[in-house]
């Protein structure tokens, strides 16, 4: 039996429905002598852990009786790990490309200095006809949550997840904790996950304002936590801005509630950011600003 090379990581709760389609999907990798699937139930009430449990008893299943939350779970998925590397996934995501673990694992061991690979990822509901795509590989800023895979020596030398955040900006901490300790992140667009998301009518969704509210105060958590302080007003006060210009002025009350309720999350906060501020100089922040952007998004030609 080949030893594990890989650990896939995957957080859920109450989505038995997606976790199913993900599982299957990606059942011929959960059955790999050379992988290791570790799910976290986080208190779910529809049956998860059992269905697991009945139908892939090879799965490393952690079930938090009660909801510890999204980051807790991620953050206990990942010092679980023994294996390398590590695959995290949405509980609605899957790989799609064939070959995937041969393609990362090759590209790690070409770039000894890369600590996180970000993925190509397809947002939709249906997958794309076509797969195929010409970007490059390349050095960007930061990785996306839904699709990535950690060199597990690189986590080992970072802080864990901020649970404080709740949720949204923990990939973005992560990354500027990388940097401080020279490890870089990697955009690998042979390897494709279809993360199975309407993003046209997220903003319908009953939980709009909460994602808001949370993306908000976690992207002003990290100016405080690394950005120089001098440029911290003009970027609080630019960012403010935007959102009454794109969302508040155009009637999205929601959004306005949401920037509210993200101020005083932050003012909530500040003496957790004040402790684990970790701030660049200024010339640190300028190379990182040039550094590719996150890739988040990718669409069919």
């Amino acid at each position: 039996m080949n030893k594990p090379g890989f650990s896939i990581l995957i957080a859920t709760k109450d989505r038995i429905e997606d976790l199913k389609f993900t599982l299957k999907k990606n059942s011929y990798l959960i059955e790999r002598n050379d992988v290791e699937c570790i799910i976290c139930d986080d208190g779910s009430v529809d049956g998860t852990s059992q269905f697991i449990e009945s139908n892939f008893p090879q799965i490393k299943l952690i079930r938090n009786f009660k909801s510890k939350g999204y980051i807790y779970c991620r953050n206990l998925l990942l010092n679980n790990v023994k294996t390398e590397f590590a695959i995290s996934l949405d509980d609605d995501a899957h790989i799609v490309t064939e070959f995937a673990l041969e393609s990362m694992k090759n590209y790690f061991d070409e770039h000894l200095g890369c600590g996180v690979l970000g993925l190509r990822i397809y947002w939709g509901l249906d997958e794309p006809k076509t797969k195929l795509s010409n970007e490059k590989a390349c050095r960007v800023r930061a990785f996306v949550g839904c699709g990535h895979v950690w060199r597990m020596k690189a986590w080992s030398e970072i802080p864990n997840y901020p649970e404080w955040f709740i949720f949204y900006g923990e990939e973005e901490f992560a990354s500027y904790h990388l940097y401080k300790n020279s490890w870089e992140i990697h955009y690998l667009p042979e390897v494709l996950i279809q993360h199975r998301v309407d993003i046209k009518n997220r903003k319908k969704n009953s939980d709009y304002l909460i994602r808001l509210r949370r993306s908000l105060a976690s992207g002003w958590y990290l100016y405080f936590l690394f950005w120089p302080k001098k440029r911290i007003p003009k970027q609080m006060i630019y960012s403010i801005f935007i959102q009454f210009k794109n969302k508040v002025v155009k009637g999205d009350i929601k959004a306005f509630i949401a920037i509210v309720m993200a101020l005083l999350d932050l003012i909530k906060a500040f003496h957790k950011v004040a402790k684990h501020s970790n701030r660049f100089s200024d010339d640190e922040f300028k190379y990182i600003k040039q550094l590719p952007e996150t890739k988040i998004y990718w669409k069919p030609e």
